[in-house]
């Protein structure tokens, strides 16, 4: 069992505060957006096992069948198949989608054909896997997910009374609802930029002054002035996570985070189409690609079980669960078949022989026996095989 030092991302969207709140630290005054736990060549995990620091990565691909087991590699290939995240949001996400592997691997052969640089602004596909997601809150969180019936967004447009929205909401109310949201999508990502900045100060005034359940919008312009996501937006579902509660993300389904601290396991995978909110490239035509133009209601999920809490979902990649360990209560003896991180959330709980404090993580290989006990919390990350 290795103790990893990991990397904290700078995204301007991060919290300031968040991130050093939970690890005890001072704040540095600059975004903090997500710690990153696992080998993503994008920024992998360090350990020391005794010969000096080395990277995750470099560690599992020196032996991939010792670290991960011979099951793990058979069946995802000898590498880590998932990323843990601390997440920290402070302002929005960009809204965003996720190809599915078949979408991730002709992407990505795509651009590598054209040669088109992986560190590219307009660059698409990373990396050659899908990224499903899940995030579950440690405070109260709140996100958009999945489009709403078009009918719904309909009222919804209409009631701000902006003259400007009247042609998205008649289009939304006039067609079978795939071809409605399709249709309003690809109008607002195309509409000309001076005209839409006025439509989205029109409409950020009016969600102001109007509050309720146009209060989740309203502030996305003071972000994102001018920007034709703030509108695609409001297609979307708004949910709010208390903590222990989580949501999944599956390929082509609209969404973006845009307050609270959350724990998110994902695929190992950077790949990510933006509809908006954001300063970076949109890909208009990739992104109608990928898009699933269905209403879907956001799902929160709750950990189900005994001592380990799990959040179930239709992903093998990844599986991740919760003990919240009491003073003096009885140890639990981990499963060892699969690779595993367990993260600390809360409390001074002890792994094997480590104890770990807020923020702390370890990254356990296949077939080592581990013990928690102690008072805390503690998420595991690990793999269905």
């Amino acid at each position: 069992m290795d103790r990893l030092t990991n990397t904290i991302r700078p995204y301007a969207w991060g919290s300031t505060t968040a991130i050093p709140a939970l690890l005890g630290a001072e704040p540095t005054g600059e975004p903090q957006a997500e710690m990153w736990m696992g080998a993503h060549p994008g920024a992998p995990s360090r350990l020391d096992r005794g010969a000096g620091g080395t990277t995750l990565s470099a560690v599992i691909a020196a032996d991939p069948e010792g670290e991960l087991g011979s099951a793990a590699v058979a069946k995802f290939g000898p590498a880590l198949p998932f990323l843990l995240k601390i997440l920290a949001a402070g302002a929005p996400l960009s809204l965003q989608v996720h190809p599915d592997l078949a979408q991730a691997r002709v992407g990505f052969e795509d651009e590598e054909r054209r040669g088109v640089p992986i560190d590219a602004g307009h660059r698409n596909y990373k990396d050659a896997n899908h990224k499903p997601e899940l995030i579950c809150a440690l405070t109260p969180f709140d996100g958009l997910c999945g489009f709403r019936p078009p009918r719904e967004a309909a009222d919804l447009l209409e009631g701000l009374g902006v003259d400007s929205l009247k042609p998205y909401v008649d289009l939304l109310r006039a067609h079978p609802e795939e071809a409605a949201l399709r249709e309003v999508l690809t109008a607002v990502l195309t509409a000309d930029r001076e005209e839409m900045a006025r439509t989205v100060t029109e409409t950020a005034a009016a969600a102001e002054r109007l509050g309720g359940p146009y209060a989740p919008y309203a502030g996305l312009v003071h972000d994102y002035p001018g920007d034709p996501g703030v509108i695609a937006a409001m297609l979307l579902n708004h949910v709010r996570l208390q903590p222990g509660e989580a949501m999944f993300l599956g390929a082509g389904i609209p969404h973006a985070y845009l307050d609270g601290l959350g724990v998110e396991l994902m695929a190992n995978s950077d790949n990510v189409l933006r509809c908006g909110l954001t300063p970076k490239h949109v890909d208009v035509p990739e992104l109608l690609k990928v898009v699933v133009f269905e209403p879907s209601a956001p799902g929160v999920l709750r950990p189900e079980g005994g001592a380990e809490e799990v959040y179930e979902t239709p992903i093998d990649e990844f599986r991740l669960s919760r003990f919240v360990l009491a003073p003096g209560g009885a140890p639990h003896t981990l499963p060892d078949a699969a690779p595993q991180i367990l993260l600390c959330t809360a409390g001074a709980p002890t792994a094997g022989e480590l104890t770990l404090a807020p923020g702390e993580s370890v990254f356990v290989p296949a077939g080592e026996k581990v013990e928690l006990s102690g008072s805390g919390t503690i998420f595991r990350a690990t793999l269905v095989l």
